[in-house]
């Protein structure tokens, strides 16, 4: 899945964080976890062309408690157009060998409709690119977690939402930080929505457009990691390849 130039960036990315020693069966790890990612196999089904199974998963294990897949992320984020922020959740089935764990609550499994869940929170820029992430139990509700988008993320002219983020200690929250708000209000609202821009609006399909794209990883459209820190490096691992054109192109 990596082309040559690719895992150059991202093998020097690796190495800036300074716990990744350079060793050359490192990019035939990391494809089989993006392999694993893309299909949604159990660990012990990898191919053997990538290595021992078990030799794939304890890296990636221990990547993920090193931070390094957040810290690609980052790095690759870090080069965003703030002019507007997009936010807004997706629900993601946890299968149950995922929620197989003592305490879910810890782990951001919750009861939702569908069963055990868990809900991606997520800001993208004016190209609708991922800038800030966070997992939560299913049953969260999105603007529980709207303040923490907001605040995470670069300060942008414009936060768009939808009227799920109806509140008006968030819209207080965006003028403070110099910035507008395009939230709609809900229908039993006595102000209205006069107010709303609803051409600019209309762009808000770009946060959804970034769920599609990684719902194309199995592993990310259903939930098979018990762990949240694992999961979270999943996710971040595939945001960062929507990034990957932006740096590499």
């Amino acid at each position: 899945m990596l082309t040559d130039d690719s895992w150059k960036l991202l093998s020097k990315i690796m190495h800036l964080t300074g716990r990744i020693y350079n060793k050359p069966e490192h990019r035939m790890t990391l494809e089989g976890i993006l392999f694993r990612i893309r299909t949604g196999i159990p660990w012990r089904d990898l191919p053997r062309q990538f290595g021992e199974w078990n030799t794939v998963f304890r890296r990636f294990n221990l990547w993920s408690k090193k931070g390094v897949m957040m810290e690609i992320f980052q790095f690759l984020s870090r080069f965003n157009d703030p002019q507007w922020l997009f936010i807004d959740a997706s629900i993601v089935k946890t299968h149950q060998d995922g929620a197989n764990v003592k305490d879910a609550s810890k782990q951001a499994i919750g009861k939702s409709r569908g069963g055990n869940s868990t809900k991606i929170h997520l800001a993208v820029d004016s190209s609708g690119l991922p800038v800030h992430f966070e997992l939560s139990g299913g049953q969260a509700h999105d603007v529980s977690y709207a303040e923490t988008l907001v605040t995470s993320s670069p300060e942008a002219e414009v936060v768009i939402a939808d009227k799920g983020y109806d509140c008006e200690a968030l819209r207080q929250l965006i003028k403070s930080r110099r910035g507008q708000h395009v939230i709609p209000r809900k229908g039993n609202s006595k102000q209205g929505n006069k107010d709303i821009d609803w051409c600019l609006y209309r762009y808000r399909h770009l946060v959804e457009n970034a769920f599609l794209k990684i719902k194309k990883y199995r592993a990310v459209a259903t939930r098979y990691d018990k762990l949240a820190r694992n999961y979270e490096s999943v996710v971040a691992l595939a945001f960062s390849i929507m990034w990957l054109p932006m740096w590499v192109d």
